[in-house]
């Protein structure tokens, strides 16, 4: 290839790099999984990914507090937290002895999230996880998602069975053997 042709092609106005790409990538794998076994059967792929994940994260977490378990207010901080490291924008809209309630304004996935709402169980998945991992059980409702069009999420972590608890939507999560 001759350098006025390469210096061509390095000076195209072509939105490409790393976190566009994956983003990218992480889309059509949804979307396809979506497309080919149908939405429940993709959120239930892209679960295991996102428990996975949330099992290495807390993890990581715990260990850079250098605790064993953490509280439910370090839980709530600790989810805070690692959803602004990959550029989300959760905060605390309630939290008492029976649930957080999250609010969120922007996606760390971006636009790639819209028509995706199986991505959303990542979050669930790694919410779930860490809340379960250190307090025994966790419900995660997505009450709100970007992916189906919202503003923003709402998401309620409800940390024990309540009545309330009982009547929402989520998927509920418990303490494994290796976390005890």
């Amino acid at each position: 290839m001759n350098n006025s042709l390469k210096h061509s092609i390095d000076a195209l106005n072509v939105s490409l790099e790393r976190d566009v790409f994956l983003r990218t990538l992480i889309r059509e794998l949804s979307g396809t999984l979506q497309d080919v076994v149908g939405l429940e059967e993709a959120s239930g792929f892209i679960s295991v990914v996102g428990e996975r994940m949330g099992r290495q994260l807390n993890q990581d977490y715990k260990s850079a507090l250098v605790v064993s378990h953490l509280s439910p207010q370090q839980v709530a901080d600790v989810l805070v937290d690692l959803k602004r490291r990959i550029q989300g924008d959760f905060y605390v809209i309630e939290q008492n002895d029976e649930k957080i309630v999250f609010g969120n304004r922007v996606c760390p996935f971006g636009e790639k999230v819209l028509d995706r709402p199986a991505m959303c169980m990542m979050t669930s998945n790694v919410f779930g996880t860490i809340a379960a991992d250190n307090l025994g059980y966790a419900k995660v409702e997505l009450q709100e998602t970007i992916a189906e069009g919202a503003a923003g999420c709402k998401v309620v972590i409800y940390l024990k069975p309540t009545v309330e608890s009982e009547d929402a939507e989520g998927r509920e999560y418990f303490r494994g053997l290796e976390a005890v």
